[in-house]
């Protein structure tokens, strides 16, 4: 088969694909919520489609979750895009804000520091909101508490850069990290309490299963993610917004 046919054949294969997955996502539903097929054939059809393409359901879940998280975003917008103090970057009253979900002891969190600091040195109109969500052990508590502490006298940036510079958190890396970005030590407060538990509770409804978790408009996305990727999702956040 010539190229232009192998196009055309996967064009076709993937409407077909398309269309399966949406007679079972249709046919599940029907029966989740009691219903009964009143033709059989159309039922047998449903399940041999099923059997023969497997892989549609795992998706179709994936899908449908994803659509749910992104759902749960839009009534606790301002939560999610407001900063705890000083955690964020860029522009303050920016027209789209990257949200992250990040632990210092993350190396994915590490690897994705780089992308994040290109679309801010080229964004002037984008708003970083980093939220604490230390999950990793008692080093990333630590860490954490020290980073909002730091926030509350306006150094979280320099705290954050020099944590991840020096690589996994340990009680000796992070007081270096304080001394080098000149932040006092404090005594953790209910504030920063509360401060994790919200971000806890903010992680959940997005299903983050761990960290990085990124909120990007009504795009969430988990893991590492590419420069492009992010950037892609800021455009379209943008485009929505009609600026």
């Amino acid at each position: 088969m010539n190229d232009k046919g192998e196009r055309r054949a996967s064009g076709w294969m993937g409407l077909a694909i398309a269309a399966v997955a949406g007679i079972a996502i249709g046919a599940l539903a029907m029966l989740l919520i009691g219903g009964r097929f009143s033709d059989k054939s159309f039922a047998d059809g449903v399940r041999n489609a099923i059997m023969a393409n497997p892989e549609i359901l795992p998706d179709a879940m994936a899908e449908l979750n994803r659509k749910e998280a992104a759902a749960a975003i839009g009534p606790r917008r301002a939560e999610f895009e407001t900063p705890y103090q000083g955690a964020w970057a860029g522009a303050e009253d920016g027209d789209v804000v990257l949200v992250e979900f990040f632990d210092y002891a993350c190396g994915y969190c590490r690897q994705s520091n780089e992308a994040i600091d290109r679309l801010l040195a080229e964004d002037p109109r984008l708003k970083v909101v980093w939220r604490e969500l230390p999950v990793l052990g008692p080093a990333s508590q630590e860490a954490a508490l020290a980073s909002l502490a730091a926030a509350d006298q306006r150094k979280f940036r320099p705290f954050y850069q020099a944590v991840f510079a020096a690589g996994r958190p340990t009680p000796e890396t992070i007081r270096a990290a304080m001394a080098q970005a000149g932040v006092q030590p404090a005594a953790p407060s209910q504030a920063h309490q509360t401060e994790i538990q919200r971000n806890v509770e903010l992680a959940q409804l997005v299903r983050a299963s761990g960290t990085p978790t990124f909120v990007v408009g009504d795009k969430i996305f988990h893991g590492a993610v590419p420069y492009e990727q992010l950037k892609e999702a800021i455009d379209e956040a943008r485009a929505r917004r009609g600026s």
